[in-house]
This record gives C-alpha cells, structure tokens and sequence, in this order.
C-alpha cells in the first residue's frame, strides 16, 4: 500500500506539478473500505438525445483524486486493443470512423448498460494477469482488492437471470468515475479480440468506441436470422455483455451512414446539419451582435447537448469547441472550417498577427494571394 501511495504522488507530481495534493495512506485505506466510506458518489441524470436518461456517479473530490492517479497508472501499464478506439490516447472518433468509409454496408450495434454491465470480481481477477500481475503468487494480492474497491461501488442493476431481466444490486463500474473507461478497454479486450476475429471471418472490418461496436463490407453478411448476427451476439454473450437491439442498425451505401456521429459514406465528414447550425450561429453573432445571438445559440446547444454543466455556457467557448471538433474531423487546411474560423476571430477580436502559424498554413497550401486575403479579411 505504500508503494502504491508513492506511484500515486508520483503520477500527481506528473499531473500537476507544484498544485499536486498529498493523498495520505488513510485516504486510501478509508476509500478502499466499503464498510467504512459509506455512499461517496453524486448521483445526477443527464437525458439521452434519443429519450431516457443516463445515470452518472460522480466520486467525491478525494476519491476522484485517487481515482485519477490509478487511471493514469492503469493507462501506462496496459495497451488496448488495435480496434478499440474509445478512451484511448491519440485516438478518436475520427479513428473510429476511418476503416468504415466508402462500404456498401455499415451495421452499428450497442453493448446494453455498458459501464454498469462489469461486476468488480471481473476486474479484481484481471488485475492478478500480466501486464498487472497482482497476484497471491507475488505477495500482490492486496493491492488488487484494493485498487478494484476504490474503483467499483454498490449500484442497483439489472440482470438477467433465467431469460428475464430483474433488478439487483451489485457492485459494478459506475459511469463517471475516472477510473471507468480505461477499465471497460481492460475488460473487453478479450471481446475485442474475439470480434476482430469475426471480422477478419466474414470479411469485414471491426471497431470498438466504448459500447457503440461497428462492422463494414461491401458484402451483406448482416441479415437478421444470418449467420454473422447469431456470432456476435453469441460472442458479446460469452463477454457477460448484451446488445441493445433498439439501437442495432444497418444503412447501405445509398443512405447516410454514420459512426460515432460522423459520415462515412464517402470519406469521414460532420453532418450537413453541424457546418449549416454554426454557419448560422456566426451569422446571427455578426447581424445582430453577441447578446441577441446568446439566446438563439444557448438554446440550440442546449437541445442538442441534453444537458449543460456548470451553469450557463459562454457562447465563445460554445463556438470555438464546435470548430475545433470541426478541424479535428476536417483538417486544418479544409477551406469550410478555416473560412468560418476566420470569421470568429473576427468577431472575437482575435488579430492573426498574434497566430502567424495559420498564415503560413494558407500561404503553403493556397499561394500568397490566398494569405493575404486571409491576413487583410
């Protein structure tokens, strides 16, 4: 235990410098202790664009602390697998997209009550395996019920027993502890491994982002009494996983088909909707100034996002993420998003004079008449 309190000082050292606070052996222990600690995670829900809502468990400050450091430590120690492309660094929905473009066929399917859906035995045994190796073997075996007590917690779930779901409570992943994502790429490695295979069987290609599982071809393999759909679920099965069949659907080359929220259909691409609403938004911004347009934009954000934190939004910090999401999926030198990236800056203020780096980017890519356009407005 006190090895691990000085790789968690460590690691917070590493995170955040001179601001790093101290975990005490007590906290651990006391966090580690089920008994002891008593309900430390703040329920809220957060409604689901497609209706319902989803539970989040939020870990008190001095859990999530340790919490962090843990992720950290487990994010260095283990590599997900190739597919898996959620929650793993370098990587993103962009990755996720990528190998689905330019198919006949794309099915996307869902892992039903994902985080919930990983019991902390699981975990606890998984962590006596390399690359972790805390094992009676060792003299490790502590260590492993401690780090899966502080990661898991007591939640009401359901399960199925003898072909009917019924609610119990077991102590499971919660979804909003920093620790949780990097547990579900740890846990479903093995799935992974066994879905690339089913790929890799059919001809098809296979990536993982959290729940949201998708295959590609440009053969269809995916009919409903097939014998590809009988594998996966049969596979997801043998993972202690279920599919959520409202979400399971099939889109041929002559829809639109998405993954993770991006189209595929030809390259990877936002929707027309997203570049279309921030088109709108900065127009509404530069005809009507930054008052008018708050109202108009907040509520449009606000609907599509379901839910907002801490308070009211600025509608800056609104459009900037909304056009940075844009350049991560388009490219720096896409000319939509570097003529709409102007236009903010110009409404914020910001001179180019202060970010030469994108000057020399139109200068490279477009000529020097293209930059001094982009420099002069």
């Amino acid at each position: 235990m006190e090895d691990l309190l000085s790789l968690i000082k460590l690691v917070n050292e590493m995170l955040y410098g001179e601001t790093a606070k101290a975990v005490k052996l007590k906290s651990l222990t006391y966090y580690s202790n089920p008994s002891l600690r008593g309900d430390v995670y703040e329920k809220f829900k957060i409604p689901k664009k497609s209706g319902g809502v989803r539970v989040i468990h939020s870990p008190v400050s001095g859990l999530k602390s340790i919490q962090k450091a843990i992720a950290h430590i487990l994010q260095s120690v283990f590599e997900p697998h190739p597919n898996a492309t959620g929650f793993v660094t370098d990587k993103s929905v962009v990755d996720n997209a990528k190998p689905h473009t330019g198919k006949n066929f794309v099915f996307n399917t869902d892992l039903k009550d994902f985080f919930p859906s990983i019991d902390k035995p699981r975990f606890w045994k998984r962590l006596q395996y390399p690359p972790f190796n805390l094992n009676r073997n060792n003299g490790r075996l502590e260590l492993a019920n401690r780090i899966s007590a502080i990661c898991f917690t007591d939640l009401e779930v359901e399960r199925k027993v003898e072909g009917h779901w019924k609610k119990q409570v077991k102590d499971v992943l919660p979804q909003g502890a920093p620790t949780s994502p990097i547990i579900t790429n740890i846990i479903c490695y093995r799935l992974d491994v066994k879905l690339t295979s089913l790929a890799e069987q059919f001809g098809c290609a296979y990536t993982r982002y959290a729940d949201d599982i998708t295959f590609s071809s440009n053969h269809n393999i995916y009919n409903k009494d097939g014998e590809f759909r009988a594998s996966l679920k049969k596979l997801i099965k043998e993972e202690n996983f279920h599919v959520k069949h409202q979400k399971t659907r099939l889109n041929t080359k002559t829809e639109r088909q998405e993954v993770t929220g991006l189209t595929v259909n030809e390259k990877v691409n936002v929707n027309r909707r997203y570049i279309k609403q921030l088109r709108h938004w900065i127009y509404f911004w530069e005809q009507y100034g930054k008052e008018k347009a708050e109202e108009l934009i907040l509520n449009n954000y606000k609907a599509d996002k379901g839910h907002v934190k801490n308070g009211e939004p600025d509608i800056e910090n609104v459009i900037d993420g909304k056009l940075r999401y844009l350049k991560m999926v388009k490219g720096a030198n896409d000319h939509s998003y570097r003529k709409l990236q102007h236009r903010f800056e110009v409404l914020t203020g910001i001179s180019i004079n202060f970010n030469p780096d994108r000057l020399f980017e139109v200068w490279d890519s477009d000529g020097i008449v293209a930059a001094m356009e982009y420099y002069y407005g």
